[in-house]
């Protein structure tokens, strides 16, 4: 055995951390939490006393999927607050931006099913930019590039904005009542982005007044609620969104798509200073 000050096996370490001994075996492999020592007779890995708390560090940023290299310059200074709260800051604009990404998709795939795709292809080859409906999808979808670019400028900010409420004109000349309500939330919901909150605020209402006005439901009824929790955070208002968090909980339960729920409910985690209460 390795003689000198006492260590522990990669069992008691990952029992102590809550870690697997198959990932302490990986983050040695990848350099990222190596042991203090291997045991020369059995080739055990051994780590100290001291690399437990840094082990716990690596469970907590893995467990919202961190990436390796942000783990590791954390682990650099591991008790550096604010170095950490930096690296935590801009994984949660990636992840921001990810869901983004996904929430556009789904949009973008909505036209899709919608127009058919044969007709999506045959605008594409199309010159008459005099399509209004064309015109009204294309602006909806530049707005999720936008929202989807992780350092946007204040150009990209205003050109953001701007093209929510060009769509949101064109589908209100154009687009059935379910296209005016997601109009109305693609405007809130750049409106919270921007930390804009009583703009935020109206839109996300006018949104949930189309729905009801015309019996729209599923997720988009439930997105509806999510607008209005999220511009309500923006502004402080916390019990006021959650609240509102509680309505859109409710209305996930009559989505039909079990992906269109996990979206929503991924959507509401990233409601700012609302922590997980569901």
């Amino acid at each position: 055995m390795v003689d000198g000050p006492e260590l522990i096996t990669v069992g008691q370490l990952a029992r102590r951390v809550g870690l697997t001994a198959k990932a302490l075996r990986h983050y040695d492999r990848v350099g990222l939490l190596s042991p203090a020592a291997v045991d020369p007779g059995t080739g055990y890995r051994l780590y100290s006393a001291e690399q437990v708390a840094p082990a716990r560090l690596v469970r907590l940023l893995r467990s919202v999927d961190v990436p390796l290299e942000q783990v590791r310059a954390c682990l650099a200074t591991p008790y550096d607050e604010v170095a950490i709260q930096q690296v935590l800051i801009q994984h949660r604009r990636r992840l921001q931006a990810r869901l983004d990404r996904v929430r556009g998709e789904l949009h973008r795939t909505d036209h899709l099913i919608e127009d058919g795709v044969t007709t999506a292809m045959t605008d594409q080859d199309k010159q008459d930019t005099g399509d209004e409906r064309r015109t009204a999808i294309d602006l909806f979808n530049g707005v999720w590039r936008l929202m989807e670019k992780e350092d946007r400028s204040a150009e990209d900010d205003d050109r953001m904005l701007h093209m929510a409420h060009a769509s949101r004109y064109h589908w209100g000349q154009v687009g059935a009542p379910v296209n005016l309500s997601r109009g109305e939330w693609q405007c809130s919901r750049v409106y919270s982005v921007l930390g804009r909150a009583e703009p935020a605020l109206h839109h996300a209402r006018r949104g949930l007044e189309i729905c009801r006005a015309h019996g729209i439901g599923d997720w988009d009824l439930a997105f509806a609620y999510e607008s209005l929790a999220r511009a309500h955070a923006v502004a402080g208002d916390k019990e006021q969104a959650r609240a509102w968090t509680e309505q859109a909980l409710s209305a996930a339960e009559d989505i039909a798509q079990d992906e269109d729920r996990e979206l929503l409910l991924t959507d509401l985690e990233s409601i700012p200073a609302q922590p997980r209460f569901w």
